[in-house]
């Protein structure tokens, strides 16, 4: 089993990560009872440590997590809560029962065992824009009069393209979320990275990459700092982290490049912005979906 953290990579024995405790409740011929009893305990304390706080701030840890249960707290929402374990918030939101709006609340139990199916949302499609009829020409009985032959027009040259500053991919139109140098790119392997590090200074704009909605603001992530989630479509959401202030707010709708936070080291060492594209729940690499430099 392989096990990732944003910049770690480990690989753990495969197999079941726990036994169950009541595996150890009998006796085992040829084991001392005190023996058996310390089995006992440490499966206990193994199981119910699966959902500590110390497993999100351990280098090694990774989702997707496919085991254990989470206890909602306050200010917590369900794509927070996704985004932490690595799934997609509409397949856990399923295998709990959930529908849209994914409302939860504090001390609801949100198993993390089961697995869900992502059920697309029935769009409709936008009826076909119709232009206005043309003006039907006026008619005359009076000959026209003659004129003189003009040389045909000479179609204009096209204008030159000029870079937009954007990119349309997966029918979003992307921009970058700050104009700073990138330090880290996206990676799978080794030094693993779920996005894109971009240097900065502290209080530099931050700006949503694409319309959206904002559907996380907070530092309840470890590892993330002030970090905000924008959610794009049925697939796509993003991320900003490490800010400094967060200047908006759960449910508010957020246009392509309006100022959304003030770029800090909430949660790292250095000034800088954490950026991250999820199709699905999974980490993409945003160079497929940022314009070029």
């Amino acid at each position: 089993m392989t096990l990732f953290s944003r910049h770690t990579q480990a690989v753990l024995p495969t197999g079941p990560l726990l036994p169950v405790a009541g595996m150890f409740c009998r006796r085992r011929p040829g084991l001392p009872a005190v023996l058996s009893v310390l089995l006992l305990l440490f499966t206990t304390l193994g199981l119910s440590g699966c959902n500590t706080n110390a497993i999100y701030g351990d280098d090694l840890y990774n989702p997707p997590v496919y085991w254990g249960s989470h206890v909602v707290k306050s200010g917590e929402t369900l794509y927070g809560i996704a985004w932490r374990y690595g799934r997609d918030y509409r397949e856990l939101g399923d295998a709990n029962g959930l529908a849209p709006p994914w409302n939860i609340k504090a001390g609801q139990v949100l198993r993390l065992d089961k697995k869900g199916t992502i059920r697309q949302t029935a769009q409709a499609s936008p009826p076909p824009r119709q232009s206005a009829p043309a003006p039907r020409p006026a008619t005359s009985t009076r000959a026209p009069a003659p004129t003189a032959s003009k040389p045909a027009a000479r179609a204009p040259a096209p204008a030159p393209q000029t870079r937009t500053g954007s990119q349309v991919a997966s029918d979003i139109r992307w921009n970058w979320p700050h104009s700073g140098t990138v330090i880290a790119t996206f990676s799978e392997s080794g030094k693993v990275n779920k996005g894109v590090d971009i240097a900065g200074n502290p209080g530099d704009a931050v700006k949503a990459a694409a319309n959206g909605s904002v559907v996380y603001a907070g530092n309840g992530l470890l590892g993330y700092g002030n970090l905000i989630i924008v959610n794009h479509n049925e697939h796509y959401l993003s991320a900003y982290a490490h800010n400094r202030k967060i200047l908006v707010q759960e449910g508010e709708e957020v246009k392509a490049g309006q100022v959304i936070a003030e770029l800090g080291s909430s949660g790292t060492d250095k000034p800088m912005l954490h950026f991250e594209i999820r199709k699905n729940g999974n980490p993409v690499d945003p160079a497929r979906y940022l314009p070029r430099r």
